[in-house]
């Protein structure tokens, strides 16, 4: 599945470097990084929870759906490019983040004016011509008339809460305070109904599923989403750098309020809190201050807390697989990418 999902992103992207190269070759760094983040990694969760979502309807795919599931991955590339900015992150899959590679090439350049900001401006804009994309994949994807029209408010629906959830984020660090129910809610729309339940409501409009299929789907995409973040989470404070393409404690420097963190501040004793608050947010930790943060998280049991919700998310989520209407096949698969995506190391 992946494989396909692979070669229609690989056509789809190539044919459109083609225009921008005829509209001048000023835009040849464009078109090469942002194929190269598109392409030589990515799980695809979002167009592979489509997919199922669709087999699960007992449907088979064609070339137009293959083609329409595979825009979803471009909606990730936005949010993953103008995450990057926002967090100020140098790095991303192991290589520089968008904008520090467009920094880089304005002062390899030796162009006028700040390089950081011209990063900045070229991510911002990379970011939104991904979002293009993504729509424009769908467009043209050749589905029916009334394929289009029926899955386009779960499409727009699924935008819409991306940005939703990634303000929340950006308000939640800003308040500067611990929520466990804030951060729950900001990992529900930020990553887990784009990741997971909408891509599923994606394929299944397209397979031509019941309202109460699409209700199965969601009691299933809910929990999952949110521990797929969860485990993002303790990713970025606990996940090793040759695995997650990051330094370790990014999270920590970035001062990301998550559920990780609201539940060890929240189980800490005066001096843990004050140390871990102390740090949380400092862009300057060295590597020996991370380990002490992630000592205290640990004693404090949040990251054991979380662990256990991850796995009661995550058997909540199976629960609903136990829905007659659910094609077998579809039912295999999704409960293998629950396990893909609360295992995962990367």
């Amino acid at each position: 599945m992946r494989a396909e999902i692979n070669l229609s992103l690989s056509d789809f992207i190539r044919s459109e470097n083609k225009y921008l190269a005829q509209i001048g070759p000023e835009l040849d760094p464009v078109a090469t990084e942002i194929e190269k983040f598109l392409l030589e990694s990515g799980k695809r969760l979002r167009p592979l929870f489509a997919y199922v979502g669709l087999l699960g309807t007992g449907t088979n795919p064609n070339t137009e759906i293959i083609q329409a599931a595979s825009s979803l991955e471009l909606v990730h590339v936005c949010a993953l490019i103008h995450d990057d900015v926002m967090d100020g992150s140098d790095t991303r899959r192991g290589a520089l983040s968008i904008h520090k590679a467009f920094e880089k090439m304005h002062k390899d350049k030796n162009l006028v004016g700040s390089p950081s900001q011209f990063g900045v401006s070229s991510a911002i804009l990379m970011g939104d011509l991904a979002l293009i994309w993504s729509a424009q994949m769908l467009h043209t994807a050749g589905l029916k008339s009334e394929q289009l029209i029926k899955v386009l408010p779960v499409y727009d629906e699924m935008r819409v809460e991306l940005m939703a959830g990634q303000y929340l984020d950006v308000y939640e660090q800003s308040l500067g305070t611990q929520s466990v129910e804030r951060s729950l809610k900001v990992a529900r729309y930020k990553s887990g109904k784009y990741t997971i339940e909408r891509p599923l409501h994606f394929g299944a409009t397209l397979g031509g599923a019941s309202n109460a299929l699409i209700n199965a789907y969601t009691k299933y995409g809910i929990p999952l989403g949110e521990a797929f973040q969860l485990r993002d989470d303790v990713l970025g404070v606990f996940g090793d750098p040759a695995e997650t393409g990051k330094p370790a404690g990014d999270d920590l420097r970035e001062g990301k309020r998550t559920v990780l963190m609201a539940v060890a501040i929240d189980k800490a004793d005066e001096l843990q809190e004050k140390e871990l608050k102390s740090g949380l947010g400092n862009p300057d930790l060295n590597a020996s201050q991370v380990e002490k943060m992630q000592e205290i998280i640990t004693q404090t049991g949040a990251l054991a807390h979380i662990e256990l919700m991850i796995e009661e998310l995550t058997n909540t989520s199976l629960s609903a697989l136990n829905f007659d209407e659910i094609h077998p096949i579809g039912r295999d698969l999704l409960t293998q990418l629950a396990v893909i995506a609360t295992s995962r190391k990367i």
